[in-house]
């Protein structure tokens, strides 16, 4: 890679063993690049060695000449230093000879295969600590210290490229009064055209790099074929993150993948444009994928390749399901940047209504983990470019808003999500008819918000409507026939109607374990409700092994962080603390408030639930046992809420 430090390595270590006097015969710097290093070094030994060469023979005799006369006392060593070689031939007859073991050969190159009879030696980017020492050691008025933070961005930006570096704080030790803030909001609108990244004739003549950034780059750019041009454009769509040969094949699928296979590590890998990370997994750098992305919208390729690439992207979102395993997660995380880059920057080129796609994927992957603040914004973004693209009235306007609501209601936001539902579902039955499944989807949604506010009687009948409708669109026995049957048990449930709740949650559980699975996490969600009802009636013993199934699918499947475990371990603690068993309960209490507290904050209905569940049971403890454990004032708060209970 173009200003990884080769050649200012190189350097140092010429100047440190010309002052050790390690190479009395002399040093020779030969830069290669497109010239010819033959003529470089005649040049060398006439004017450094006082050599007189031969003036007859081919170039390559000459040469020999000069090995053979180079040492003029027989202990002496010297180093010769071929700077920038784009391919081995290059050099190949103009070495010492190998016999002559008194001369040390240094080559530095972009070719990672320069030669399989070369010792390499591979630079890699410098770690966060030695990038602030640079900075460091140009910037000496404190600024890197002082703005401590932004230096670590800065080095983050620039990604950790020794060449960006010394430029970048080149510039800041001569403009004082810059903040560093300042100069990566620069960076961050100009890119690589910004000053900082060029090398100033006038100021920065002493660098040992020729080039600044772009100019660096240039040079590798310029020894590809178009084709691997072409592949590199492409490659500059992805994020900053790791991306699989699956992807590139996938993404250029009108190429053979053998000959994209040779183009990405013949080419993009051997010239340090792609880093090989191993297993068929490839990253860019930063900056390099900064210089790929301008080569792209300069090319006329730019558009046919945003499409593709939202093609790929639509393709990931579309397996990404609303209940998520630990597996899937896992599974799917090394993609999620990718489809970012995709809902965030290439929208407008997602075709048709395959818009939704990507936004309706990142919110799926982060509400399956709880993690619903980092899921609205892509939900609130789809729902505002599907109104501008399809008009306010489509389909997946209803879509957008009925999952929009959703996410609202399961966070507590009642009255955010309550319009938001009522349009979804006056779209869907307009458009769609009212015995469409996505009808029963909005009546489902909005009966469980009513049932979140105890509105029991507003619920009731959009319940059953919805589980008539999917029985009959879908059948009887149908995932979405055992979330409706669920729902309505639990509405059951909550007014104590528990004779009628009972068969309806063994009937839904009955339909997940066949079609789902026994491991399933909405299989976990009837176990349960079931678990919870035969607790309220002081069926302990049938509900244990229940709770205690449910909560090691949801563990195994979700994670132990995530709010449904939270859900299952409250309702376990319950049964204990219904038994008198508290000090079996406590522990649970206090787990599951602590995820709630992480995942959705103090003031979520489900966490004050659970506090004071806890709450309650601590006021059922002994006197002599609150006043050892407890201050005064909580064991006053525990007293009144005992009078209570």
């Amino acid at each position: 890679m173009g200003g990884i430090g080769k050649s200012e390595l190189a350097l140092q270590y010429a100047w440190q063993e010309w002052n050790k006097k390690t190479y009395l015969g002399g040093i020779a710097w030969l830069t290669v690049a497109d010239g010819d290093p033959g003529l470089s070094l005649l040049s060398f030994a006439q004017l450094h060695l006082g050599l007189t060469l031969p003036t007859e023979g081919e170039l390559s005799d000459r040469v020999r000449f000069v090995w053979q006369h180079w040492f003029k006392n027989e202990q002496d060593q010297g180093l010769i230093i071929f700077d920038d070689v784009r391919n081995y031939q290059q050099i190949k007859a103009y070495l010492p000879p190998q016999a002559e073991k008194r001369f040390k050969v240094i080559i530095t190159t972009r070719n990672k295969n320069l030669s399989a009879t070369i010792q390499t030696l591979h630079l890699e980017l410098l770690d966060q600590d030695s990038a602030l020492d640079l900075l460091r050691s140009y910037v000496t008025d404190g600024r890197i210290d002082q703005q401590l933070e932004q230096a670590k961005l800065l080095c983050r930006d620039l990604g950790y490229l020794p060449l960006a570096l010394e430029l970048v704080a080149r510039l800041l030790r001569r403009r004082k009064n810059w903040t560093i803030q300042s100069i990566r909001e620069r960076l961050a609108e100009k890119g690589l055209a910004d000053q900082s990244l060029q090398k100033n004739p006038k100021f920065d003549a002493e660098m040992t790099a020729k080039n600044g950034v772009k100019a660096a780059f240039d040079l590798s750019w310029e020894a590809l074929d178009s084709n691997a041009q072409q592949l590199a454009m492409y490659l500059s769509l992805f994020a900053l993150a790791p991306f699989s040969k699956f992807l590139i094949d996938a993404l250029l699928t009108e190429q053979d993948p053998d000959d994209l296979e040779e183009w990405l590590t013949d080419s993009l890998v051997n010239l340090n444009l792609v880093s090989d990370l191993g297993d068929n997994w490839y990253e860019l750098h930063t900056l390099i994928r900064y210089y790929l992305r301008e080569k792209l919208e300069e090319s006329p390729l730019k558009e046919e390749a945003k499409r593709a690439y939202g093609r790929v992207m639509v393709s990931i979102a579309q397996t990404i399901k609303q209940t998520l395993t630990l597996e899937d997660i896992a599974n799917l995380e090394p993609y999620i940047e990718h489809l970012k880059v995709a809902a965030e920057e290439f929208h407008q080129w997602l075709e048709g209504e395959y818009l939704t796609w990507p936004f309706y994927g990142l919110s799926a992957f982060y509400r399956a983990q709880g993690l619903y603040q980092q899921a609205v914004p892509y939900y609130e973004r789809c729902l505002t470019l599907s109104e501008q693209r399809f008009g306010k009235n489509h389909p997946k306007v209803a879509t957008s808003l009925n999952n929009l609501a959703e996410l609202y209601r399961v966070q507590g936001k009642y009255a955010e999500a309550e319009p938001l539902m009522a349009r979804s579902l006056a779209i869907r039955e307009k458009q769609l008819g009212e015995n469409h499944p996505d009808v029963a989807q909005s009546l489902n949604n909005l009966a469980a918000l009513y049932e979140s506010q105890g509105k029991y009687a507003e619920a009731e009948p959009l319940y059953g409507r919805s589980l008539a409708i999917r029985e009959k669109q879908l059948g009887e026995n149908h995932p979405q026939v055992a979330t409706s049957l669920n729902n309505l048990a639990s509405l059951y449930y909550a007014q104590g109607k528990y004779a009628e709740a009972e068969p309806l949650y063994g009937g839904s559980l009955a339909i997940r374990e066949k079609q789902l699975g026994e491991n399933h996490p909405d299989v976990a969600t009837s176990l349960n409700n079931l678990a919870e009802l035969y607790r309220v009636q002081g069926k302990y013993a049938e509900a244990e092994p229940l709770y205690r199934r449910s909560l090691a699918i949801w563990e195994k499947q979700l994670g132990e962080n995530h709010p449904q475990v939270a859900t299952s371990l409250n309702n376990l603690a319950a049964l204990y603390d219904s038994q008198g068993k508290y000090a079996e309960a406590e522990p649970l209490y206090q787990r599951a408030i602590a995820i709630f507290l992480e995942k959705l904050g103090e003031n979520h209905p489900n966490t004050q639930t659970v506090m004071m569940n806890y709450f309650q049971m601590l006021a059922k403890l002994p006197d002599d046992e609150l006043n050892q454990r407890f201050d005064p004032e909580t064991v006053e708060m525990l007293h009144n809420l005992r009078q209570q209970l």
